[in-house]
């Protein structure tokens, strides 16, 4: 059996957590549900357009607590109720993983706007959220508490409120969520109710929040100011934005240098202290050397004061022992003869000794080359049960294919008889889908038993292995010291050799009783093999009846079919009618939507109108004001020629009248 990927496994355990949820809430898992949990893991669970129940919003709300598959959960125009979105909301409280979650078109209201705000306060991963085409602005009290969970929130960077029926109350709130908030980017709020005073409090909200650097309130009947001012401080945020950015960029960048210089440093300081360090542990060491070289000097100084001290008692001692010596060496040298003969008779007496311990060193390499040759045995024993179980894998691989090809084809017969009568063979369907997943299930178990085995002889081969290495490593270690020392490696030798002997009997007894439990294992998974085509034949008899009982029905449902041909015609027809006024309700929806688009694209062409015009405006005044700074500078210079002249007549006046002759005249003051 082909091992799965862990993405795969993990889809697995989602689908039967799902089904085990639905059963235990009493209800029946979603076909869709299920298509999308038999797709391949993408980290994106997409269920767009398909009706949810409350019985499958409770068992996904719970599978979504634990569940780090998805990333992306895609849940819009799913028509969820009150009850049901509550419910998911309440599962996605606990999820660490989700990051992007769409609820649009599904009409949440006061309820779901409550549970939102719970979702915000508590789940600290969700970063882009889609709310388009809801009526959560129509509850004022919900909405607000959907407000003070944003105002909460650190992880939400994106919020799309388009068509929400948000009035300037709710716009109040959002502004008071917005100055609390300091992560939100990006808020939407499209096609809204939230006029002039609404977007005074948003504007009055923008100064302090630094995060937001984008916020559309196109379709609210926002004024053109009011637009011009949100504009401003976006762009003034996208400023502060990017230059956030990039001095984040390069404390970063700073931060690492300062962290290399910092570690060099250490490294350097490190290595300063490391060479103080072996300096003084060299002078000590050269100190206690000297200190110990003077002891032993003295004390050497000492023995030799005493030496001599003795030499000289002993001189008188030898001297008077010289005479008994020269006594004593008559004695000495018959003692010496008789010595001598002993020597001899002691060498010859080692010499047989040592051709005794050579013969004993030769029998000990006979039985090394036995042992030797028992190891070989071995070993080739160990090979051939690898062959075999090599043989019962490739059996039981065989068995397990040619049992789930068969499983495949009931399945697929089974398939095309429940479409052809749901009704009649629910029953039969789970009696077969629960003996496939017995049949299943007893072959994993199988499989991981042989397996297990297999490990257990492969342990048991590797500890042989080792202990033969084990023995080698011993022979060559006894060789070495029989060779040293001859007579305990003889003792030493017998002991080990019986205790191996011993152990390997042991060994071969294990290896044996391995042998005869993997073969019963392998008559078990033949047997189990029988077994499972017997039951695919008593399967296929079933079958079998079952198609006759197939063809007993379709000749029923042919008589029934032809009396509901008269009905079905009469239904066809009324259908076709509500068909007509359906195209024709869509093609007046066709033609709002064209004149919407129109209308948004005469918008866009007056806002690009508009701004050209404001751009020329501004040029204008910038021209103007430079003409105006240039007529008050020539006026300021004129100003100060007039003064000057002024001056000038004045110096002049009073000169022309302290010299005139009327001067001398006037009556002294």
């Amino acid at each position: 059996m082909q091992a799965r990927s862990p993405a795969l496994g993990d889809m697995e355990e989602l689908r039967r957590s799902y089904s085990h949820l639905c059963k235990e809430c009493g209800a029946e898992p979603q076909d869709a549900v299920l298509r999308q949990l038999h797709q391949p893991p993408q980290g994106r669970l997409d269920l767009a357009g398909q009706s949810l129940t409350v019985d499958t919003c409770r068992a996904l709300g719970k599978l979504l607590q634990n569940q780090t598959v998805w990333t992306e959960l895609v849940l819009s125009d799913c028509m969820l109720s009150e009850e049901g979105a509550t419910l998911l909301l309440q599962g996605l409280c606990a999820n660490t993983v989700v990051r992007l979650l769409d609820l649009k078109g599904n009409n949440l209201r006061a309820a779901g706007a409550e549970a939102l705000g719970k979702l915000l306060r508590q789940n600290q991963s969700v970063q882009s959220l889609t709310l388009e085409w809801n009526n959560l602005g129509t509850w004022e009290d919900a909405f607000a508490t959907f407000c003070r969970g944003l105002a909460a929130n650190r992880a939400l960077r994106q919020l799309d409120l388009r068509n929400n029926q948000i009035s300037h109350k709710g716009a109040e709130e959002l502004a008071l969520a917005l100055q609390g908030n300091t992560t939100l980017q990006q808020l939407d709020l499209r096609w809204n109710n939230i006029g002039l005073l609404g977007g005074r409090s948003l504007v009055n909200c923008l100064p302090s929040n630094r995060t937001l650097w984008r916020l559309d309130l196109a379709g609210n009947s926002v004024p053109g100011d009011v637009l011009r001012a949100v504009e401003q401080a976006m762009d003034h945020n996208q400023d502060q934005h990017a230059a956030f950015q990039d001095n984040q960029a390069r404390t970063h960048i700073l931060s690492k240098e300062v962290q290399h210089l910092q570690e060099e440093k250490s490294k350097q300081f490190v290595d300063l202290m490391e060479t103080v360090d072996k300096q003084r542990e060299e002078m000590a060491k050269s100190s206690r050397a000297v200190a110990v070289r003077v002891g032993q000097l003295q004390e050497a100084l000492n023995e030799r004061h005493s030496i001599v001290k003795a030499l000289k008692a002993k001189l008188q001692m030898t001297e008077a022992a010289l005479a008994l010596s020269n006594q004593k060496a008559q004695d000495l040298g018959e003692l010496l003869a008789t010595a001598e003969q002993e020597h001899r008779l002691g060498q010859q007496e080692a010499a047989q000794r040592e051709s005794k311990l050579l013969k004993d060193l030769s029998v000990t390499n006979e039985k090394n080359l036995l042992l030797r040759n028992q190891v070989d045995e071995l070993e080739q024993k160990v090979k051939s049960q690898q062959e075999q179980l090599f043989l019962t894998r490739q059996e039981l691989t065989h068995t397990s294919a040619e049992l789930k090809m068969r499983a495949v084809q009931a399945e697929e017969r089974l398939d095309m008889e429940k479409r052809r009568a749901r009704q009649s063979l629910e029953d039969f369907e789970k009696l077969h889908f629960k003996e496939v997943e017995c049949i299943n299930r007893h072959l994993e178990e199988s499989q991981k038993a042989t397996q297990e085995r297999v490990h257990r002889l492969e342990a048991l081969r590797l500890s042989l292995e080792e202990e033969l290495s084990r023995v080698k490593a011993a022979a060559l270690s006894e060789r070495g010291q029989a060779e040293e020392e001859l007579m305990k490696a003889r003792n030493q030798a017998r002991l080990e050799e019986q205790q191996h002997l011993a152990h390997m009997e042991e060994k071969l007894r294990l290896l044996a009783q391995a042998r005869d439990e993997a073969q019963g294992v392998c008559t078990q998974q033949k047997q189990m093999v029988v077994d499972a085509q017997a039951r695919a034949s008593q399967l296929r008899l079933q079958v079998e009846a079952q198609q006759r009982r197939l063809e007993e029905l379709q000749q029923e449902l042919s008589n029934k079919d032809q009396e509901k041909v008269a009905e079905v015609s009469r239904v066809r027809v009324e259908l076709q009618e509500q068909i007509g006024r359906l195209q024709a309700e869509l093609i007046g929806q066709e033609a709002l939507r064209e004149k919407v688009a129109a209308l948004e694209r005469q918008l866009k062409v007056i806002t690009s109108d508009h701004r050209g015009a404001l751009l020329d405006k501004e040029s204008e005044n910038a021209s103007l004001r430079e003409k105006l700074r240039l007529k008050e500078a020539e006026i300021a210079r004129m100003r100060d020629e007039e003064a000057q002249r002024a001056s000038f007549l004045q110096n002049a006046i009073l000169t022309y009248v302290q010299g005139s002759p009327l001067r001398s005249l006037s009556p002294p003051k």
